[in-house]
C-alpha cells in the first residue's frame, strides 16, 4: 500500500469532520481488523488519517480495542506522527474538569493485553519487512520508554494551547487501569497517595506500540471528572459516565481546535529520536 497520510488522529467521532476531501478505505493488518474503516483527507495542505479508537458505534470496550492492529494500519498508510487525544479523570486538585493534559509519562496498570510487535522473532523479521524497515530483527526487542511521549509533539501541543487560551498543563503522569469498570474509592486514593495525576483506561499499549514502530505520539487529555477517591472533589464532579459524556461534549470544539491548529502549524521534519527507537532496542 502506498504512503497516504503523514499525520494519524486517534480518537472520537466527529474529529475527521474538518477533514478536506475525506474518503474511507479499510486496511488490513496480521493483527486482525482495526476499530473501524480509516478515514482520509487533508487539512493545512498535510495528509491526515484519522481512527476512531473505539469504534465509530463504540462497540469496542477499553480492554478490547485492537491497539496493534490500530497502530500497524496508521504505520502502514506512512503516518510517521499520532495525536490521541482521550478522556480522564484527575487524581489531583490542580487538574480540574475542563482542563487539558498533555502527558509526559505512564504507569501501566492493565492486564492481559497484547502490548509488543515483537513478541517471537520471526514474526518480527517479517513485520519488519512487510513495513520496509530497513533494519533486519531478528532478536529480542527491548523498546526504550524512559520517555514514551514525543518531546517534540508535546512542546507543539502545550504551546498551541497556550495560543489558543485554552487552560492546559505541560505534563503528568497518567495511571492507566484495564476498564471498562471505574476505579473503587480505595483503589483510586491509592493511585492519588502514589503521585500519580490521571487515571484512564486506553493509553496502554497505544503509546508504546506507536514507539515499537518508530512513531511519534502524544496524548492530549481532556479532565472530565475528580476520580472517586479524590477527598471533596467527587461530591461536585460525581464520577458517572452520563457527567464524562456531558463534560467532553462541553469541550468537543476545544479539542478539535487545538488538534487542527496543531496540525497546521507542525513542520514537515521531525527533531526529535522517536525515528531511532529501535537502533539500541535489540539484543
Amino acid at each position: 500500500m502506498k504512503k497516504q497520510a503523514q499525520i494519524g488522529i486517534i480518537g472520537g467521532s466527529g474529529l475527521y469532520e474538518l477533514l478536506e476531501k475525506p474518503k474511507e478505505i479499510e486496511v488490513k493488518t496480521p493483527y486482525g481488523k482495526p476499530s473501524d474503516k480509516i478515514t482520509l483527507g487533508e487539512y493545512a495542505g498535510k495528509k491526515v488519517a484519522f481512527l476512531p479508537r473505539h469504534g465509530k458505534k463504540h462497540q469496542f470496550a477499553p480492554h478490547k480495542i485492537p491497539y496493534r492492529a490500530n497502530i500497524y494500519a496508521f504505520k502502514k498508510l506512512g503516518i510517521k506522527r499520532i495525536i490521541a487525544p482521550c478522556a480522564a479523570g484527575s487524581l489531583t486538585p490542580k487538574f480540574k474538569p475542563g482542563d487539558f493534559v498533555i502527558c509526559d509519562q505512564f504507569i501501566d496498570r492493565t492486564k492481559g493485553r497484547e502490548d509488543t510487535f515483537y513478541d517471537d522473532p520471526q514474526k518480527s523479521h517479517n513485520l519488519a519487512k512487510s513495513l520496509g524497515f530497513k533494519k533486519k530483527i531478528s532478536s529480542v526487542v527491548h523498546i526504550s520508554c524512559v520517555d514514551p511521549y514525543c518531546p517534540e509533539l508535546r512542546k507543539i501541543a502545550f504551546d498551541t494551547a497556550k495560543k489558543l487560551k485554552i487552560q492546559a498543563h505541560p505534563k503528568g503522569t497518567v495511571v492507566v487501569i484495564n476498564g471498562p469498570r471505574f476505579s473503587t474509592r480505595a483503589e483510586s486514593r491509592f493511585y492519588s497517595s502514589q503521585g500519580f495525576d490521571i487515571i484512564n483506561m486506553t493509553q496502554y499499549p497505544e503509546v508504546v506500540l506507536a514507539r515499537e514502530l518508530e512513531m511519534c505520539y502524544v496524548t492530549i487529555v481532556l479532565i472530565t471528572d475528580f476520580d472517586a477517591g479524590l477527598e471533596g472533589m467527587q461530591d461536585i464532579y460525581p464520577v458517572t459516565f452520563e457527567e464524562l459524556v456531558k463534560v467532553f461534549k462541553a469541550n468537543i470544539d476545544k479539542v478539535k481546535k487545538l488538534i487542527f491548529k496543531m496540525i497546521e502549524d507542525m513542520p514537515e521534519k521531525r527533531i526529535c529520536e522517536c525515528g531511532q527507537a529501535l537502533e539500541k532496542a535489540m539484543v
